[in-house]
């Protein structure tokens, strides 16, 4: 039998800057694994860790009176736009190769007049949170960092991972056979999201409980860091959809004028 079990501690406290992250995240599981042994942290558990506390502890909180102003900044490329009666919602590239809605800058959670910034290095956030919590709990773990992204062509939005340590992060089913013996071709599960998605599920969007653990996966946990999440990211010849279609149609014109039509 295969089972899969998530929850998530209360008693993370409100994170700020400087903050040592290892140290508060360690002390709402020691609470928890004491109210609920079972829940004591155990070679091959996962923790999931929104970025947003991250974020917060290592300083990404910036003054901004215009928060469009901030995901100018954190663009790289504008993939599409669209006007709507409440502004207009860009989709972009940001610094870490992410195309999401507003660069990923949020402003919900924050003090009057700041926004927060994802963290300069989701992977790097991850091996240095894995790191002190192993080294704390003697145990292997894996680590995902998530920020919540909609997605083409889907309602609402959902978790993903942004970073991530300890973890494999895309299971590679080609050459396996399915249950009629055809060999797949193409099947490489985005499992770092999966978990994402499934840890979302305890620790909501305001109910304070930034970190969730996942049982039952241990055999994607590894022994190294791994290349961590950025792998996620579709670049390249491999984005077959590189821009929306009013960019789309604003560079064929820009092409025509360039070409006189030629």
């Amino acid at each position: 039998m295969t089972e899969l079990r998530v929850w998530a501690p209360d008693g993370v406290p409100e994170v700020v800057p400087g903050d040592d992250l290892v140290t508060l995240l360690a002390a709402a599981l020691d609470a928890d694994a004491a109210a609920e042994p079972s829940h004591a942290l155990a070679d091959g558990d996962v923790l999931v860790v929104t970025s947003k506390v991250l974020s917060k502890a290592e300083g990404r909180v910036v003054a901004a009176d215009d928060r469009e102003q901030a995901i100018t900044d954190e663009t790289v490329r504008v993939v599409a736009t669209r006007e709507h009666p409440g502004g207009v919602t860009r989709i972009v590239e940001n610094r870490l190769g992410l195309v999401m809605a507003a660069a990923g800058v949020d402003a919900s959670n924050t003090p009057e007049g700041t926004v927060l910034l994802l963290p300069v290095d989701p992977d790097a956030s991850a091996r240095a949170l894995r790191a002190g919590l192993q080294a704390r709990h003697g145990v292997r773990l894996g680590v995902v960092v998530t920020d919540t992204a909609g997605r083409p062509w889907r309602q609402g939005v959902t978790d993903l991972a942004i970073g991530a340590a300890g973890v494999q992060v895309l299971d590679d089913l080609r050459g396996q056979l399915d249950s009629h013996g055809r060999p797949l071709t193409m099947t490489v599960a985005a499992v770092a999201d999966e978990l994402a998605g499934a840890a979302e599920l305890v620790k909501g969007k305001a109910a304070g409980r930034p970190v969730a653990v996942v049982r039952g996966v241990g055999h994607l946990v590894t022994a190294d860091d791994g290349p961590g999440a950025r792998v996620l990211v579709r670049t390249g010849p491999d984005d077959m959809f590189h821009q929306g279609s009013a960019e789309a149609y604003a560079q064929g014109w820009k092409d025509a004028l360039e070409t006189g039509g030629r």
